[in-house]
């Protein structure tokens, strides 16, 4: 069976950064079986292209709402992209 494979961007606000949010997220998104990346941003915010099937993705959209437990989200933005393939899901260092 063929599974539609999409990419999507999504920047993460709010108190995102020091409480173990890319990892987790690298986690999630691993857990997931998506493949893509996730970085901090200069601005407090995390930044991730997660690439997968629409179900997955939508997993990981409602995880990021939450994310771990010393995570405040305050926003998700979320908006569809191409590029690259990505073998895995890494964490940046950008």
């Amino acid at each position: 069976m063929f599974t539609y494979m999409e990419c999507k961007r999504f920047v993460v606000c709010g108190r995102v950064q020091g409480v173990f949010y890319r990892a987790s997220t690298q986690q999630q998104a691993k857990n997931l079986g998506l493949t893509g990346w996730v970085r901090n941003c200069h601005d407090g915010s995390v930044e991730l292209v997660a690439c997968g099937d629409t179900e997955r993705l939508h997993k990981l959209e409602a995880w990021l709402w939450q994310g771990p437990s010393h995570a405040t989200v305050s926003a998700v933005a979320v908006e569809p992209t191409t590029g690259e393939q990505f073998a895995s899901f890494e964490m940046r260092y950008e």
